[in-house]
């Protein structure tokens, strides 16, 4: 009798299948730009090359590490007069990144957020509208924490904190960085 033993070689590859790989491309940087700041006649690309004491200054502002040594940038104008700045962020949901185009004003308020590309299976309740515009209008006077003024959402938790944290991480690099053109 021949015995068939379950822990042989061929039962390998069932054990490392996965759930597969769930990701959503929504908007290009140009569509989230045309969104965000629909005034703009141009958006000029003027991504930002950061010092380590920089990012290190960044990250004790905004409570939140600057991870990347550049951040892609775009200068959004009308006529040549400045109406704000368009940035792309990745933030981690639980898992994957969130990629996320944010708008601030030359003042240094969040004008909007779009989500460009969701990679989680779980948590995409981020792309809401409603969510959203819970952060328009934040600057750094804001507490910007999720459950104090920006709702959290059931589900969605570390999707919503890790994009309210790279929002204020945003603003911050505005404040140092962005301010000083």
């Amino acid at each position: 009798m021949t015995r068939i033993h379950c822990a042989g070689p061929w039962f390998l590859p069932l054990t490392v299948m996965v759930a597969p790989a769930y990701a959503v491309d929504y908007l290009s940087a140009e569509q989230a730009q045309r969104l965000l700041i629909p005034g703009a006649d141009s958006f000029l690309e003027q991504s930002v090359s950061l010092s380590e004491e920089q990012r290190d200054a960044i990250r004790a502002r905004a409570g939140v590490r600057q991870r990347t040594d550049t951040q892609l940038v775009w200068r959004a104008e009308r006529a040549g007069e400045l109406l704000g700045w368009f940035i792309v962020d990745e933030v981690i949901g639980k898992h994957e990144f969130i990629t996320y185009g944010a708008a601030i004003s030359p003042q240094g308020a969040v004008m909007g957020i779009e989500i460009m590309s969701y990679r989680e299976t779980h948590g995409g309740q981020v792309r809401e509208e409603d969510w959203r515009a819970n952060l328009a209008g934040k600057t750094l006077a804001d507490p910007l924490r999720l459950g104090k003024d920006v709702p959290n959402i059931s589900g969605a938790t570390l999707s919503c904190r890790n994009v309210v944290d790279g929002v204020r991480r945003l603003l911050v690099l505005h404040e140092m960085v962005l301010t000083r053109d």
